[in-house]
């Protein structure tokens, strides 16, 4: 669930592609399902649930612009974790970002976990089978992954996977929310002291 009492920065990270990556289990009931047609309606349903979109119009909006247009590729890219009764409860994504010169990097996109369901190591091991699928369909390195610090807690998770926070955007140019992110996150990090 995004933190939307503190301010927003952009974050950009990344880790190098094959610094190792041990694959973790889901706690028992669940299990990782690949994208199949229809899944768009799950996918925006569980990015709404953590507030990324104001509603799921929007959200299918944003799927059928960005994603949908890859259907081949979202059946090994798009990882979603169901619960013993078949719901989509979490999905991250095996993607990339290509700049316009054409250079293509790996991507880790669209982290999330329903309210409810977080806490429990779900996202770990989401993360974990992400980077795995990266790792075989991705020649160049590093990973990047852009959040913000509304996502302070996965931020921490994110670091506890060898995601290292940059001061630049992926196209190499200065982030100019570097600055203030690092305060932002700094300040959080005092207040549990």
């Amino acid at each position: 669930m995004l933190d939307k009492t503190i301010p927003y920065a952009e974050i950009w990270m990344y880790r190098l592609k094959d610094l190792p990556v041990t694959e973790q289990a889901l706690p028992e009931g669940f299990h990782f399902e690949f994208y199949q047609e229809g899944d768009e309606t799950e996918w925006a349903a569980i990015e709404t649930a953590v507030s990324e979109f104001e509603d799921e119009a929007q959200a299918l909006d944003y799927f059928q612009k960005k994603f949908a247009p890859f259907s081949k590729e979202l059946k090994r890219r798009m990882l979603f974790i169901t619960d013993s009764e078949g719901r989509k409860i979490g999905t991250c994504s095996a993607w990339w970002k290509e700049l316009p010169d054409g250079t293509r990097y790996p991507r880790v996109h669209w982290v999330a976990v329903r309210p409810g369901y977080q806490g429990k190591g779900i996202a770990k091991a989401m993360l974990r089978r992400t980077l795995k699928q990266l790792q075989k369909l991705e020649a160049t390195t590093p990973v990047y992954l852009h959040t913000q610090t509304w996502s302070h807690v996965a931020i921490r998770l994110y670091q506890k996977l060898g995601f290292e926070i940059t001061d630049k955007n992926l196209d190499g140019t200065p982030n100019s929310d570097y600055k203030k992110a690092m305060e932002i996150l700094a300040g959080l990090e005092n207040s549990k002291r």
